[in-house]
């Protein structure tokens, strides 16, 4: 799957996402198996090109193996063998350094991480205690790597992928994030900048108003500022806005937002039912593609190119059908 940047320079690149190994079925795991997530290899599968990673398997451990588990520090924990106690700890912190050292040159839009692992577990993995009882509150040895490393990098596991609202926040963030990527990759200029920023306004909106207007704030004084600082600081709060939950409330205010653009050229029938479509949508009767479709074909009889424009109506393709959902 590849994508075009937003900067009309016609780049294309492939959508190359990170993920576990054993998620798309390869037996890695210690007990020789796999968890194979049909969602991520049969759907998601089609959009992104996988960059397939079994840190356990790629520093040198055999498959069957002994289970690892985290001891000690949750804020520092060493990874063990639970029977031998075989300290792994150093070995997988540096085999970690070396590989995602590999991974910088991949051009990753995104990761998915295994839950529960050890060496995967984004959060809440199981860390022993000296009394033997474990807590859930310890990131897998490369997990911590990985998202140091790569601190704007869109991370999540494949059990948090089933709550549908975080799905759909992962794969926006993906798309987000790939489009970024790519004015990045053409020459970050300020004029650029301000065209990539307009596209995404009200998608910024129903995430995080706060960020917007920080945003907005960045981009107006852009010529305070070098590429490099814009680049930067504009990345850092274009991912930070976009990982703030979208709720209802929000959308509804875009939504509105929207319908005050053309309203005045809706008769008033077009209006009431819009109106009670946004609605219903607030109340938690319809999903939200419901206003967005009869938005949209308003906005194919009555054009506004600002509206048209915005990443918000089509931030990832429609046959995910990630605003399907009540």
């Amino acid at each position: 799957m590849t994508t075009t940047s937003p900067s009309g320079d016609g780049n294309a690149r492939p959508i190359r996402v990170g993920i576990s190994s054993c998620l798309l079925g390869n037996e890695v795991r210690f007990d020789g198996g796999h968890k194979r997530d049909r969602y991520l290899t049969d759907t998601l599968g089609q959009f992104f090109e996988w960059v397939s990673v079994c840190p356990e398997v790629e520093m040198g451990l055999s498959t069957p193996r002994e289970t690892l588990r985290l001891i000690g520090d949750p804020a520092a924990p060493r990874l063990v063998f639970g029977k031998t106690r075989g300290d792994q700890t150093e070995g997988m912190q540096t085999w970690s350094k070396a590989r995602l050292e590999q991974l910088a040159t991949m051009d990753l839009c995104g990761y998915i991480l295994k839950s529960d692992s050890p060496s995967c577990g984004m959060e809440r993995v199981r860390v022993y205690g000296e009394s033997g009882m474990p807590s859930k509150t310890g990131v897998g040895i490369y997990a911590r790597a990985l998202m140091d490393r790569f601190p704007l990098l869109p991370v999540e596991e494949e059990g948090r992928l089933h709550d549908l609202p975080l799905r759909e926040n992962f794969v926006e963030r993906v798309f987000c994030y790939r489009r970024w990527r790519d004015l990045v990759a053409g020459g970050l200029t300020r004029g650029k900048l301000v065209a990539f920023h307009t596209a995404h306004k009200l998608l910024l909106m129903a995430h995080s108003p706060k960020h917007y207007t920080d945003m907005g704030r960045l981009v107006a004084a852009a010529k305070a500022h070098t590429p490099r600082e814009l680049e930067s600081r504009y990345g850092e709060l274009f991912m930070a806005a976009l990982k703030v939950k979208a709720t209802a409330k929000k959308h509804v205010n875009v939504l509105q937002h929207i319908l005050g653009y053309f309203k005045r050229e809706l008769d008033a029938k077009d209006k009431a039912e819009l109106l009670s479509v946004i609605g219903d949508y607030h109340k938690n009767l319809v999903p939200l593609v419901v206003p967005l479709t009869l938005l949209k074909h308003h906005l194919g009889r009555i054009p506004v190119p600002y509206i048209q424009d915005q990443v918000y109506l089509y931030p990832h393709p429609k046959e995910l059908m990630l605003r399907n959902h009540v």
